[in-house]
C-alpha cells in the first residue's frame, strides 16, 4: 500500500488527503477539519441510503452543530470528518468523526478509563485526551457510523468500512493518541470490527416499537395491549393532565415558528438549568437546524389558559418511518406533564402517521411502564496501549455480564399482555 500524503498543512488544515493502492485499486483518503469542506451533496446521498440512517448524519445538522459553536474546537469537538473516494473521486465510504478533549456530551461513559489511564501511564508521557470520537454530538442515537455506498454489492461495502477502520487506527498512531471510540453503531459494523481488535461495549436504551402483527389502530389500541395495571396508570396519568387544564399542540416542519422555537429553548435551557448544568446547544444552533431541516422536527407543545407551559421536540425520519424523542422542558410544575409531553403524545401521534419505532432517548427504567421496551446498545473503542487494552477489555467482558442479566430482568417486565401467551 502507498501511503503518499498529499497535504494542506496539518492537523488543524482544512482538508488532508492521502492517495493509496491495493493492487490494482487506488482510493483517496480525505480528513476534514470541518464541515464546510464534506462533498455536501454525496455526503448526505450515502448518509440517507443507509440502513438506520437519520437525519443526524446530515450536512446540515452536523454543520449546524460546528457553525453555531456547539460542537466546535472551541467546545473541545475538532471535526474530523473521513471521506474515501474511489480512483474516479466518486464517494465509496464515510465516518463523522471528532477530536475530543473531554467526554461531556457523548452518552456512553469513559471518565474512569481516562482517570485508571492517566494514572497508570502519566509517567510514561501518555495522556487519554485527545481522543478519536465517531459520533453525533450529543445525539445518543444508533445508526451508521461507517457508511459504505449501498449501491456496492455487500463484499464491496465491507471492503470499503474496512478502509475506514484501516485511516482510523493509523490516524490515532499517527497524532499519538489514546484511542479511538465508534458510539451507537449498528450491529454489522461491531462484528466487522471485532477481528482488528476493536473492543465491544454493550448499554441499554428504551424504545417504543409499534405492532408488528399488525400497526395499532389508534392510542387505545396501543393501551389494549398493555396488562390492567399499566393500562390503568397510563389513563390516570393522562387524565391528571387534562385535568390541569392542560391541552397540546402539535406542530410539524413550517408550522413552528420562530416565536415556537424561541419558547422551545427556554424550555430546553430551563431543564439543564435545573440539573446545574449549562446547555449544549446554543440559539444559533436551534435557529439554523430548524430552518434548515424543517421536515425533520416535530413539537408538542403544552399549554394551559392559552399560554405554553411545556414542549418536547421529536426528530423524525420520514423515509423510514422513525421518530426520536430529543428534548423536553417546562416552565410550570404539572403532575405527570412529562409523561404526556415525552412519551404519550409522540407515541399517539407515531401510531397516527404509522411510524415504526420511537426512540425514547437516553436511561430511564420508568419508560418501561408506559409501554417501552429494553433494547441493546452498543459502542467500539480502540485501544491504542496494549496493557490498557487489555486492562479495558477484561472489564467490558465483566459489564456485558451485568447488561445482559439486567436486560433479561427488563424483558421479564415488559408490559405486553402477548409476552404472557409467549411464556
Amino acid at each position: 500500500m502507498d501511503n503518499g500524503k498529499d497535504a494542506q498543512g496539518s492537523m488543524v488544515a482544512a482538508l488532508e488527503v492521502f492517495h493509496h493502492t491495493e493492487g490494482d485499486a487506488s482510493w483517496s483518503e480525505q480528513w476534514h477539519a470541518s464541515p464546510a469542506t464534506l462533498p455536501e451533496v454525496a455526503w448526505d446521498s450515502l448518509a440517507a441510503g443507509q440502513e438506520g440512517g437519520s437525519p443526524f448524519l446530515r450536512c446540515a445538522f452536523l454543520s449546524a452543530l460546528h457553525d453555531s459553536g456547539s460542537a466546535c474546537p472551541e467546545t473541545g469537538w475538532s471535526p474530523q470528518f473521513l471521506t474515501l473516494h474511489d480512483q474516479t473521486g466518486a464517494l465509496r465510504a464515510a465516518c463523522p468523526l471528532y477530536a475530543k478533549t473531554h467526554s461531556y456530551g457523548e452518552y456512553v461513559f469513559d471518565w474512569a478509563w481516562a482517570d485508571a489511564h492517566d494514572r497508570a501511564l502519566r509517567s510514561a508521557g501518555l495522556r487519554y485526551y485527545p481522543k478519536l470520537l465517531s459520533a453525533v454530538p450529543f445525539t445518543p442515537v444508533a445508526g451508521p457510523r461507517l457508511c459504505s455506498d449501498q449501491q456496492l454489492p455487500p463484499e464491496a461495502r465491507s471492503r470499503w468500512r474496512t478502509r475506514l477502520l484501516q485511516a482510523i487506527e493509523a490516524r490515532v498512531a499517527a497524532q499519538g493518541w489514546s484511542s479511538a471510540h465508534v458510539l451507537f453503531p449498528p450491529a454489522q459494523e461491531a462484528v466487522e470490527s471485532a477481528p482488528r481488535g476493536w473492543l465491544l461495549r454493550e448499554g441499554v436504551q428504551f424504545h417504543w416499537h409499534n405492532r408488528s402483527t399488525g400497526p395499532y389502530q389508534d392510542f387505545d389500541d396501543f393501551l389494549n395491549a398493555l396488562h390492567r395495571d399499566k393500562r390503568k396508570k397510563i389513563r390516570q396519568e393522562r387524565r391528571k393532565v387534562a385535568e390541569a387544564g392542560v391541552v397540546f399542540k402539535v406542530k410539524e416542519g413550517a408550522q413552528i415558528t420562530a416565536t415556537d422555537w424561541a419558547f422551545f429553548y427556554r424550555c430546553y435551557a430551563q431543564t439543564y438549568q435545573e440539573r446545574g448544568q449549562h446547555p449544549y446547544l446554543t440559539p444559533a444552533f436551534w435557529e439554523t437546524a430548524g430552518a434548515a431541516l424543517t421536515d425533520h422536527w416535530v413539537l408538542f407543545v403544552a399549554e394551559r389558559a392559552q399560554q405554553p407551559i411545556a414542549c418536547a421536540l421529536l426528530a423524525v425520519d420520514r423515509s423510514h418511518r422513525r421518530a426520536f424523542g430529543r428534548y423536553w422542558g417546562a416552565v410550570d410544575n404539572v403532575s405527570c406533564l412529562h409523561f404526556e409531553a415525552c412519551y404519550y403524545q409522540p407515541i399517539e401521534w407515531c401510531i397516527a402517521q404509522g411510524f415504526l419505532d420511537f426512540e425514547g432517548g437516553a436511561q430511564g427504567e420508568h419508560k418501561l411502564a408506559r409501554g417501552l421496551e429494553a433494547v441493546p446498545t452498543r459502542s467500539l473503542h480502540w485501544i491504542a496501549q496494549p496493557d490498557f487494552r487489555d486492562a479495558v477489555a477484561d472489564f467490558l467482558q465483566r459489564e456485558r455480564h451485568h447488561v445482559h442479566s439486567y436486560i433479561d430482568e427488563l424483558d421479564d417486565r415488559r408490559p405486553f399482555k402477548y409476552l404472557d401467551d409467549v411464556n
